[in-house]
């Protein structure tokens, strides 16, 4: 039952990450009008920099893709948390009303990693 469950979690989270990466180069979902005035200003300040939004958008997909997969779970985990940790700031700084839907993301990729703990051992023996 763990297993489904964590399947599910992982196709959602990894759906999640790819429509936010395809958003960043095709901006098909509206900026919400409740978004707060220094959201607005961090946003565009990002914005300048003209490689940074391409580079997280590729690494949402992939690692959203690599997420889904089974066999590379573990990898995409790895590949997505500094996403991740750059998400929670965001929220818990500038953003907090995004933070519950952004703690429920930085659980999921926790359990994954917690789960494939085994994996990453060699790296840090």
């Amino acid at each position: 039952m763990k297993k489904k469950i964590l399947l599910v979690l992982c196709v959602l989270f990894g759906l999640m990450f790819i429509n936010a990466g395809l958003n960043k180069f095709f901006n098909y979902m509206p900026v919400p009008d409740d978004l707060p005035e220094n959201m607005i200003k961090i946003m565009g300040a990002m914005m300048e920099i003209s490689w940074l939004m391409p580079l997280v958008a590729v690494v949402e997909i992939l690692g959203g893709i690599l997420f889904m997969i089974p066999k590379y779970r573990a990898l995409g985990a790895i590949v997505i948390f500094p996403i991740m940790v750059g998400i929670m700031l965001t929220h818990i700084i500038d953003a907090p009303s995004g933070l519950p839907m952004a703690l429920a993301f930085l659980i999921v990729n926790l359990w994954v990693i917690f789960e494939n703990r085994a994996k990453y051992m060699p790296m840090v023996k």
